[in-house]
């Protein structure tokens, strides 16, 4: 999955500051469904930042569920290390 680039305005690093207050959402075994979008869009109008954290036993599909989640939410990817993605969104 690619990582979107970003205005001039707010620097990926910027971004990545920022994160470390972000709110996180769990993604467990049952994976995402449209509750979670919603909580997902919720968070995103009003934190810009959302983290993103996948249980270990789905880590290995955390590819498709982030295009789903980046689509779902018009949001864009901005980092993921390990079990964990940062999503941003303007408000």
């Amino acid at each position: 999955m690619e990582y979107d680039n970003l205005s001039k305005s707010q620097s990926r690093k910027e971004i990545m500051r920022n994160s470390l207050n972000a709110i996180e959402i769990n993604i467990g075994k049952n994976g995402i469904n449209e509750n979670v979008i919603e909580e997902i869009k919720r968070q995103l109008k009003n934190n810009e930042i959302v983290k993103i954290r996948f249980s270990r036993n789905i880590a290995s599909n955390k590819d498709e569920f982030l295009e789903e989640i980046v689509s779902n939410t018009k949001s864009k990817l901005i980092d993921v290390r390990g079990n964990v993605a940062v999503l941003y969104k303007r408000k």
